[in-house]
C-alpha cells in the first residue's frame, strides 16, 4: 500500500494546470518548470491524464492542456485512476493466498484492509481539484509562516504544518 511518485507528480500537476490556467491552455514545460518535474515525465503522465478524460490537449500556437470538465468535477481519484495508481491496501490479500489460507487471523486481516481501501476510496472520490484549490491561500499564508519543516531534537520525525488542512484527522472523524 503505497501512493507512488507517478500519483503524487500527478495530483500536483492537476493542481498547477487548475491554478494556472485561468481558462486558458497550459504548457508542460511552465508546469515542469514550477513544480520541478521532468518534461519527459510530465508528457508521460499528462498522455495517461488525456486518456483518462481528465485533461484536454489544445494544439497549435498557445496551446497546451485545460481540465476536461471543471475543478469540482474532478477528484483525486479520477486523478490518481487515470494514470494508473492502485492505492488499495487489499489488492494483495485476495487471489493465491485465500486459497492456501484459512485462519481467523487471515480472514479478521482480510476484512480490516478491504475496509480500509473502502474509506481511502471513499476519501479519494469525495475530494476535488476544487476542494483543494480553495485551501490554497491557507496553504499560502502556512508557507509564509515557516522556513521549512522543523526537526525536534527528540524525534527523528517531521512536523508538518499541514496536517489537518484538507480534514480533520481520521481518529476525529470516526469519533
Amino acid at each position: 500500500m503505497r501512493l507512488t511518485s507517478k500519483g503524487r507528480y500527478a495530483v500536483r500537476a492537476m493542481l498547477d494546470l487548475t491554478a494556472n490556467s485561468k481558462g486558458n491552455p497550459v504548457r508542460l514545460q511552465e508546469i515542469s518548470t514550477r513544480q520541478n518535474i521532468s518534461l519527459h515525465y510530465l508528457e508521460q503522465l499528462f498522455r495517461k491524464l488525456r486518456k483518462g478524460q481528465v485533461v484536454k490537449s489544445v494544439r497549435g500556437p498557445g496551446g497546451g492542456y485545460v481540465l476536461s470538465r471543471g475543478m469540482d468535477e474532478i477528484t483525486i481519484c479520477d486523478v490518481l485512476d487515470s494514470v494508473g495508481e492502485n492505492i488499495n491496501p487489499a489488492k494483495d490479500i485476495i487471489g493465491s493466498e485465500a486459497e492456501t489460507v484459512n485462519t481467523t487471523e487471515y480472514h479478521l486481516s482480510r476484512g480490516y484492509f478491504e475496509n480500509l481501501a473502502v474509506i481511502m476510496k471513499e476519501y479519494l472520490q469525495t475530494t476535488s481539484l476544487g476542494d483543494l484549490m480553495r485551501k490554497s491561500a491557507e496553504v499560502e499564508a502556512r508557507l509564509a509562516a515557516i522556513e521549512g519543516p522543523r526537526q525536534t531534537p527528540e524525534t527523528t520525525s517531521f512536523e508538518s504544518p499541514f496536517e489537518s488542512i484538507i480534514r480533520s484527522s481520521i481518529g476525529e472523524i470516526n469519533q
